[in-house]
């Protein structure tokens, strides 16, 4: 069951436009211990997003509401916020459309991401590319087709994740994440100015690493640059910081610098 709308339901109309052209955005969050973690920068890249698909923003303490309804509670847990712009409209126009939807559900914690925090994850990398679009780029919006075909990609190769480039072969996240490495006592991670999302453990690891006075190097990088680094880890809101072990033939120790980050931003 979800909750639409402060409703329970677990339906939503065909004429929905997220339904029809993926014409909306969304943000997965952690639940521990009856709150959501990092709820402010989840509400500040929802609203991003909203601004540049021109949805209206909800009243976000009726959002609250509706989240605590749905929250159970429980140690560590997580939920998905997705807002649609509504129902109607015709064709691709955006007018005579009725209020946006907003539809809040919940999932238990993947009990294997606290494994992948301890002994690492293994890559793959992917062949399929992803396109450039610098309009939408770094949002989580609701069409999320080469996502889709990027994690089918995995699964043939019977891998969890994935390295993922976009269409000039640049790095630009994993499957499922987003991806640092550290060479020489510089961190680096891609540049998402035209394709991949910009999470809000990447957001905030920059933040602290500007604070720390930690080198920084945001660009476009090539996978010998990844394949060559001494430690790599990756991120998301509900994994965490969790380290890479291996990309194909290549392997990484699990340092010092990548456990200080999962102490920092610990799931």
């Amino acid at each position: 069951m979800f909750l639409v709308n402060g409703e329970w339901s677990s339906v939503i109309s065909i004429a929905d436009r997220s339904f029809q052209y993926g014409d909306g955005c969304f943000t997965t969050m952690l639940t521990q211990n009856d709150r959501i973690v990092h709820w402010i920068e989840h509400m500040e890249r929802m609203n991003s997003c909203l601004d540049v698909l021109n949805i209206p923003r909800p009243d976000w303490k009726q959002v609250e509401e509706w989240l605590e309804q749905v929250n159970t509670g429980e140690d560590k847990g997580g939920l998905k916020l997705l807002i649609t712009r509504g129902e109607g409209g015709r064709g691709y126009s955006p007018s005579q459309v009725g209020k946006p939807n907003i539809v809040i559900s919940r999932f238990e914690f993947p009990l294997h991401y606290q494994n992948w925090a301890q002994v690492g994850i293994e890559l793959g990398v992917c062949q399929t590319p992803l396109g450039h679009n610098p309009l939408l780029a770094g949002h989580k919006h609701n069409n999320r087709l080469e996502q889709v075909l990027l994690k089918s990609e995995m699964e043939r190769q019977a891998k969890v994740d994935g390295v993922a480039f976009d269409i000039d072969g640049y790095v630009i996240e994993t499957t499922r994440a987003n991806i640092f490495w550290l060479t020489d006592n510089t961190l680096y991670t891609p540049l998402l100015d035209r394709a991949g999302v910009n999470g809000v453990i990447r957001r905030k690891i920059l933040d602290w690493a500007l604070k720390e006075n930690i080198i920084v190097y945001t660009d476009r990088f090539r996978l010998d640059a990844l394949l060559g680094a001494e430690e790599v880890f990756i991120c998301n809101s509900i994994l965490g910081v969790a380290p890479v072990h291996t990309i194909e033939s290549n392997s990484y120790k699990i340092g010092k610098f990548t456990r200080h980050i999962q102490e920092m931003f610990q799931s």
